[in-house]
């Protein structure tokens, strides 16, 4: 690992112009690539102490061992520049979006001298005008066999071309007039590029002028009593009718724009495009990316126009793009774009009417499209084992954790405490198992105390259920994969219901978990510890995973364990931490809706919402706000001493209940899963 002040470069070396610039390892290799508009700034921000750096990016400038740049003279040049060398090197630290499939492109092979229309994935060749993407290469085929009654552009392989010429008869094609057959000399290499370029006219979105022509002609053909001719281009205006009804309208006719929409976490972003021509829907494609560096969301659109548009042109390129966030820099952008196509191109995001609409629509894909491809990598055995292998290696453990519970604490400001436990087994979620707790033995900020409750808690569960069901104390945890179960009924069974399920595993607390993950850091993990040590329980692996760096802290370890960024196993004990971080603010936010709702301020007279919210803001809690005076009341901006003297009365009349006590052993009842009780 290198030390990035031993490549720093000088204040005084650096230029404050524009530029690119780039990081190579030791092995000359370029890692990471960026543009800045002020190079010395901008490079400043990386030789700064490591601590205060992000992740990923003290990844980067520890990986590296040189640093070099390239002055440009505006930041429009920064721009090209930065994505040819991305283009070129292909840095494994800068954003890589990768197609969710490969999709299928009408396109026609302008460059050859009979233009081809055909169906192409893939990489994009010189020469080719493509549209697109489609679905489905059947979606292409259908839209194809439309058009050519009345666009009979050639659409046979090279080879079959040559012998068609050769033997002097054209293809199937040729003789049932969807092909103007140039193979045989029907059409002169002229004509049939004008019916190439009138085909590709007629997909760009230019259709109203092809239908009110071949309709004026249907019209003229009947007035000379022409009818076959009549008849055939009647046919024709309806075959492209049905070809213009394969996409919806969503816009008005003459628009012509892109829409990027992009839904991300903490590690993964994906990307959603709608191609909209003359109103219509076109085409629709998707990425995903790893964020290898520390990007926001400005920062991905940016990196997404650069691989859409980075090598398209003219009318490729559409007169307006419409993304969720401006790039840091939208001119130079906006330049760059305008470059491509040859005119003006907006760049901007909508906030009103149909296209926000729309963009909404995009927004939901993208969403779905990063769902989804969790989903796959989460469902997979293979990856979900090695997730877990790498999980036993980096923590000492002797065998995979098949089965991982993992806490977390929520509260608002010290109000409504709460904690939940979630289940994972054989790296998928067991939502059935899953069980929140409430934290009220105290108020207050204490995310340490509470861990230490609920683990604590929860683990004396384990042992009253293994003390009365000593039969399942070498029952080992399931080893195949579980399925996703829906999350159980609020009402769950008490404490003295049957002590097995349904299909005979033990009941609630009873199983083991190989593996403890807290929701915290250092103090949180020894909190944890300490509570199994203090119920004799020493053979469940204990960790933490800190949000901020994700780090992996162990008990009475000084240091972290950091797992590679590229690990499974981190990216599994992210999601568990991630889906115990949902499930407790969910609960959290239900109970303070529901104590909001049936709030004792409710029976003042005259005391509105805002009035009330800033009672408790000031206080902080209708419990301090009960201990409060009347002086102290009449602090509060907007509370004059009547008011506060009703408060007072209010608050003094609804005190709080005595807590449920169990008779048979004097402890306090409290809720840990909708009815349940401990």
């Amino acid at each position: 690992m290198a030390d990035p002040s031993s490549y720093r470069p000088k204040p005084g070396q650096i230029p404050d112009s524009p530029g690119v610039y780039r990081f190579r390892d030791e092995h000359r290799r370029v890692i990471y690539v960026g543009k800045a508009k002020n190079l010395r700034q901008r490079l400043a921000n990386y030789f700064q102490d490591l601590a205060a750096l992000h992740p990923r990016t003290r990844t980067m400038v520890t990986t590296a061992a040189s640093v070099e740049w390239t002055v440009v003279s505006t930041e429009v040049e920064a721009l090209q520049l930065e994505y040819s060398w991305i283009k070129e090197f292909d840095p494994r630290f800068n954003v890589k979006y990768r197609d969710d499939k490969s999709y299928p492109y009408l396109a026609v092979t302008l460059g050859e001298e009979f233009p081809r229309v055909q169906v192409m994935r893939g990489a994009k060749k010189k020469g080719v005008r493509y549209f697109g993407p489609y679905g489905h290469a059947w979606a292409i085929r259908e839209t194809v066999d439309l058009m050519l009654r009345v666009f009979p552009v050639r659409t046979c392989s090279a080879g079959v071309f040559k012998n068609a010429a050769r033997t002097g008869r054209p293809c199937l094609l040729g003789y049932i007039g969807k092909c103007s057959a140039p193979c045989v000399g029907r059409v002169t290499p002229e004509e049939h590029r004008e019916l190439a370029d009138d085909f590709c006219d007629f997909m760009a979105g230019r259709t109203g002028t092809y239908i009110r022509r071949l309709e004026k002609d249907m019209m003229a053909a009947a007035e000379e009593m022409e009818y076959e001719r009549a008849a055939r281009l009647r046919d024709d205006v309806e075959a492209l009718k049905r070809a213009m009804e394969k996409s919806a309208v969503v816009l008005a006719d003459a628009t012509d724009a892109d829409l990027i929409a992009v839904a991300e976490d903490e590690l993964e972003a994906a990307v959603q495009i709608f191609h909209v021509r003359g109103g219509r829907v076109r085409g629709q494609r998707g990425w995903v990316t790893d964020k290898v560096e520390n990007v926001d969301t400005s920062r991905l659109v940016e990196h997404a126009l650069q691989q859409l548009y980075g090598e398209e042109a003219g009318d490729a390129v559409p007169k307006e793009v419409l993304v969720p966030a401006l790039p840091e820099d939208p001119d130079a952008v906006s330049q760059w774009l305008a470059g491509r196509r040859g005119s003006q191109v907006s760049l901007r995001i909508p906030q009103r009417g149909d296209k926000k609409d729309l963009m909404a629509t995009v927004q939901r894909n993208a969403q779905q499209a990063l769902g989804l491809h969790k989903t796959k990598r989460a469902s997979d055995l293979t990856t979900r084992s090695r997730a877990l292998e790498e999980i036993a290696e980096a923590l000492g453990l002797d065998t995979a954790p098949l089965r991982i519970e993992c806490f977390d604490i929520s509260h608002l400001q010290g109000e409504d405490v709460v904690a939940s436990m979630v289940v994972f087994e054989d790296g998928l979620a067991r939502k059935s198992e899953y069980r929140r707790f409430q934290i009220k033995g105290f108020e207050g900020q204490d995310d340490v105390r509470s861990m230490h409750e609920v683990i604590g808690r929860r683990f004396k569960r384990y042992l009253q259920e293994k003390e009365r069901t000593g039969e399942w104390e070498e029952t080992p945890a399931p080893t195949g994969p579980v399925p996703d179960a829906a999350p159980g009924p609020d009402a769950a069974p008490g404490p003295d219901a049957e002590p097995r399920e349904d299909d005979g595993r033990p009941k609630r607390f009873a199983y083991p978990p190989q593996l403890v993950v807290v929701d915290g850091g250092q103090p949180q993990v020894a909190a944890a510890r300490r509570a199994l040590d203090e119920l004799g329980i020493d053979d469940i692996a204990v960790c933490g995973l800190a949000k901020r760096l994700e780090e992996v802290w162990l008990p009475d370890d000084d240091d972290p364990v950091v797992l590679p960024r590229s690990s499974e196993g981190l990216y599994l004990l992210q999601r568990v931490r991630d889906e115990a971080h949902r499930f407790a603010i969910t609960y959290q936010r239900a109970k303070r809706a529901k104590r909001i709702r049936s709030s004792p301020l409710d029976a003042v007279a005259g005391l509105g919402e805002t009035r009330k919210q800033a009672l408790i803001k000031h206080f902080g809690s209708v419990k301090k706000l009960r201990q409060a005076t009347i002086d102290e009341i009449c602090e509060v901006p907007g509370i004059g001493r009547r008011t506060a003297e009703s408060v007072a009365v209010a608050l003094a009349s609804t005190a709080p209940a005595s807590p449920a006590v169990n008779t048979a052993t004097g402890e306090i009842i409290e809720e840990d899963d909708g009815g349940s009780t401990t």
